[in-house]
C-alpha cells in the first residue's frame, strides 16, 4: 500500500474525508429536493415516451410514403398528438353545447326546485317554517378573505397544471424523437461487459411501461362501456358522450372519476333530482368496483404485478405525491420489480 494512500493517513485525515463526503451527499440531496418538480416532469415525460414508443414505431413501419421516403419519426409522433387532440376537441364540441343548454334550462327551473326542497326540509323539521335559503346563506360565517385566497390558489394551480401539461407534451415529443440516441448514450455509460445486460433490462422496463399504458386504456374502455350501459338504462340524456368522458376520466387517478362524474350528474339533474342522485350513486359504485377489483386485476394481468403490489403502490404513491403519485405508482412499481428480478434475484438463482 502506498504511503500516500488515504487508508494509511492519520485519523484526522479520515475524519476530513468522511466530513467532505457527508457534505457533498447533503448538498446533492438538497439540490435534488429543490429541483424535484422539474425532475418529476422529466420522469412523467420519460414514462409516456416509453409507453408511446411502440405505437410510434408501428406508425413508422406502415407503408405510408412521402415520395420515396417513409414517414419521418417526428411526423409519426405528430400524427398521434393530432389524433388525441382532435378526439378531445370533438368530444368537447359534442358535450359542451348541450351541457350549456341544459344548464340554462336547469337555471330557469332552479327557483321551483328550491321551493320544493324548502318545503321538504320544512316538513322534515330541519329548518324553520318561515326560513328561506337566502336567510340560511346569510347566517353562514363570512370568510371572504379565505374564499379569495382559495380562488386565487385554484386559478394558480390550474395555470400551473396547463404549463406542466405543455411541458410534458414537449418533453415527450423530443424524447421520442431522440429515443435511439438517448438509449445508446445510456447503455454506453456502463462498462462494455455490462452493456448487453443493461440493454436487456431497458427493454424489459419499456415493455412493462407500455403494458401499463395499455392497461390504463383498457380500464378506460371498461369503465366507459359500463357507464354507457348504466346511463342508457337510467335514461340519462347524451349517455354515450358522458360515458366517453367517464372512460377518459378513469385514466386520471383519484380525481379523474370524480371530475368525469360531475357532467353526468349535472345532465341528470336537468331531468330530475332523483335521477341525479341515482347517477351519483352509480358512479360511486363504479369507483368502488374500479378501485377494489378492476385496477388490481387488469394491472396484474397486463403489467405482471400482484394485486397486493398494485394496491400497496397506489396507497404509497398517493400518500407521497397525491394524484401524481397515484398515476406514477404502478409503472414505478413495475420498474422496481424488473430491477429486483434482473439485478438481485438473477444473481441468487443463475439457473
Amino acid at each position: 500500500m502506498s504511503p500516500t494512500s488515504p487508508h494509511s493517513s492519520d485519523p484526522r485525515s479520515l475524519i476530513r474525508y468522511a466530513c467532505a463526503a457527508a457534505a457533498i451527499t447533503v448538498i446533492l440531496l438538497w439540490t435534488l429536493y429543490l429541483v424535484r418538480g422539474p425532475l418529476l416532469l422529466i420522469y412523467v415525460s420519460a414514462l409516456f415516451a416509453t409507453g408511446i414508443a411502440p405505437l410510434v414505431h408501428a406508425i413508422e413501419r406502415r407503408s405510408w410514403k412521402i415520395g420515396r421516403r417513409q414517414l419521418p419519426r417526428p411526423a409519426a409522433i405528430l400524427v398521434i398528438y393530432a389524433t388525441v387532440i382532435g378526439a378531445f376537441a370533438g368530444l368537447g364540441a359534442a358535450v359542451v353545447p348541450p351541457l350549456v343548454r341544459q344548464s340554462q334550462e336547469f337555471w330557469t327551473q332552479l327557483p321551483a326546485y328550491m321551493d320544493m326542497a324548502q318545503r321538504r326540509l320544512t316538513s322534515w323539521g330541519l329548518i324553520a317554517p318561515g326560513a328561506s335559503f337566502k336567510e340560511l346563506l346569510q347566517q353562514a360565517p363570512a370568510g371572504s378573505g379565505d374564499a379569495v385566497t382559495v380562488v386565487i390558489a385554484t386559478l394558480w394551480g390550474f395555470i400551473g397544471g396547463i404549463f406542466g401539461l405543455i411541458t410534458i407534451l414537449l418533453l415527450t415529443f423530443y424524447l421520442l424523437v431522440d429515443a435511439h440516441g438517448l438509449s445508446e448514450l445510456f447503455v454506453r455509460l456502463f462498462h462494455r461487459r455490462e452493456r448487453n445486460r443493461v440493454s436487456k433490462i431497458s427493454g424489459l422496463v419499456a415493455a412493462k411501461i407500455s403494458a401499463w399504458l395499455g392497461g390504463q386504456m383498457l380500464l378506460g374502455l371498461i369503465i366507459g362501456t359500463m357507464s354507457a350501459i348504466g346511463f342508457f338504462f337510467m335514461g340519462v340524456p347524451y349517455f354515450f358522450v358522458l360515458a366517453v368522458i367517464a372512460g377518459i376520466g378513469e385514466m386520471i387517478p383519484m380525481v379523474g372519476p370524480l371530475l368525469s362524474a360531475i357532467p353526468a350528474v349535472l345532465v341528470a339533474l336537468t331531468v330530475s333530482p332523483g335521477l341525479a342522485l341515482g347517477v351519483a350513486g352509480y358512479c360511486w359504485a363504479l369507483q368502488l368496483l374500479e378501485n377494489n377489483v378492476l385496477v388490481p386485476k387488469v394491472m396484474g394481468q397486463t403489467v405482471g404485478l400482484s394485486a397486493v403490489t398494485v394496491i400497496a403502490s397506489l396507497i404509497i404513491g398517493s400518500s407521497l405525491l397525491g394524484v401524481v403519485g397515484a398515476l406514477l405508482a404502478v409503472p414505478t412499481a413495475a420498474i422496481i420489480q424488473v430491477l429486483i428480478e434482473e439485478l438481485y434475484l438473477a444473481e441468487k438463482d443463475p439457473a
